[in-house]
């Protein structure tokens, strides 16, 4: 028996619907059927890949700008008789390298057709998780401090007073801020964040803990740029346009690269 053109029609565009939706769950490209889902899903493709090798880029310039930047501390306190400068010299070498371990550990590689990595699956966000607390909390953090209490041992051993510029006294607040972050960040997370209560409220802090480490973020480099570029002792070793390049230029495009990658919109403070 003959199915009557009217029920064959409907079928057919329930069954394109049904195709339709069941595609755009898995993030795959609507049915030919509908043009007008297929431009809107090329066009969000293509903002997506544009937008992942913008990312790429900066995520680039972030990186080397923080490597140039490092690279260049160690090479000038190197080539000026490091064994005659005392406790003074771990300071810039242990600060530019734990600010370089810091700016990797926030970074998210990019996909080659696409934006940032996702860590919606339990291992790629466990796997991202633990990269960032290797290379911030056990690496960089230590680096911040250990280069801290070099320069104040070094400034007790003379007898100098402490917090006389604004360079040290960014650097004290830096610290200070520091431990604060890693206090929120460990307990929103460690022993499923049971230090503040467990479980979604303790999981509700993260988005604070991300937020202030943004804030903390550019005002490391504005320390180093107050030590590097004014410094007593940095004005007196090196020219005025390689204090620019490294501790002007580079700081400011590492802030670029790393805030062009941010994307305010997913992290929800007030939701």
């Amino acid at each position: 028996m003959s199915v009557p053109q009217s029920d064959r029609e409907t079928r057919d565009s329930e069954d394109i619907e049904a195709r339709q939706a069941l595609l755009s769950e898995e993030n795959q490209p609507a049915s030919p059927a509908d043009p007008t889902a297929t431009g809107m899903g090329s066009n969000s493709r293509a903002a997506d890949e544009a937008r992942g090798r913008g990312d790429s880029i900066a995520g680039t310039i972030a990186l080397a700008s923080v490597g140039f930047l490092t690279v260049s501390t160690w090479v000038i306190i190197f080539t000026h008789n490091p064994s005659k400068l005392g406790w003074f010299a771990p300071h810039p070498l242990l600060q530019t390298l734990g600010l370089s371990l810091i700016t990797y550990g926030q970074y998210k590689p990019v996909k080659r057709l696409g934006g940032p990595t996702s860590f919606a699956d339990p291992r790629g966000k466990a796997a991202g998780l633990t990269r960032h607390q290797i290379v911030i909390f056990c690496l960089g953090f230590p680096s911040i401090l250990l280069g801290s209490w070099s320069i104040w041992h070094n400034k007790n051993i003379f007898g100098k007073p402490h917090f006389t510029t604004w360079h040290s006294t960014f650097g004290v607040a830096c610290v200070l801020w520091m431990l604060f972050q890693i206090f929120i960040g460990a307990g929103s997370v460690w022993f499923n964040g049971a230090l503040f209560g467990g479980g979604m409220k303790a999981k509700g802090l993260w988005k604070y803990h991300r937020l202030s480490g943004y804030i903390l973020f550019p005002l490391f480099f504005s320390t180093v740029h107050l030590g590097g570029a004014w410094s007593d002792w940095m004005v007196g070793a090196i020219p005025w346009t390689l204090r620019f390049l490294v501790y002007t230029l580079a700081p400011g495009l590492v802030l670029v690269g790393v805030f062009w990658r941010l994307r305010t919109s997913k992290m929800k403070i007030f939701g």
